[in-house]
């Protein structure tokens, strides 16, 4: 089956790695046809085991490799459809709009913590099909309340989110 990992804090804040020696560790892990898309740690490869077992077996491998606590999430090709096919937002040039890959029910979490945050005008959260979006005006992803409460360190093995046109793109490859 054809899986893609979305891997957490990779390329940002001291954690830096180069997609190449990611993709190895992954084809060393025993998965295969294995790619990236963007240097933001999303990796597209294939497998006959349990996204459970892949999270387990590909945590140790990267922790190992690149010694850094890694936290990643598992996806199947279905799972990444619907997130590009539940957005509820429109696009719109002047937002970006982010969807999150989470624990089970971390959307709820989520949800609590943006209605207990200030708000930019046009920022706005919706849970569609289990899946937390985001949507916020570009230049405020980070300077937001919502924003900064995500950079928490107590959330870092909850989730980890992308720009929607990522998930666009790992569809693309994937198929």
């Amino acid at each position: 089956m054809k899986y893609c990992a979305f891997l957490r804090g990779v390329n940002v804040k001291g954690t830096n790695m180069k997609m190449a020696d990611v993709c190895k560790v992954f084809a060393d892990a025993g998965m295969y046809d294995v790619s990236s898309v963007l240097a933001s740690g999303n990796i597209i490869f294939s497998s006959d085991k349990t996204e459970s077992e892949l999270k387990s077996i590909l945590e140790k491998a990267m922790s190992e490799h690149f010694s850094y606590e890694a936290f990643l999430f598992v996806k199947n090709q279905d799972d990444i459809e619907n997130f590009w096919n539940s957005n509820p937002f429109q696009k719109n040039d002047d937002l970006h709009i982010y969807a999150f890959v989470c624990n089970k029910d971390f959307e709820k979490t989520l949800m609590a913590e943006f209605e207990n945050a200030s708000k930019a005008e046009n920022e706005e959260a919706k849970i569609e099909n289990g899946l937390f979006y985001w949507q916020v005006p570009k230049g405020n992803t980070l300077d937001s309340t919502f924003g900064k409460i995500l950079g928490r360190k107590n959330l870092k093995d909850q989730f980890t989110s992308r720009n929607l046109n990522t998930f666009e793109k790992v569809i693309k490859k994937m198929t």
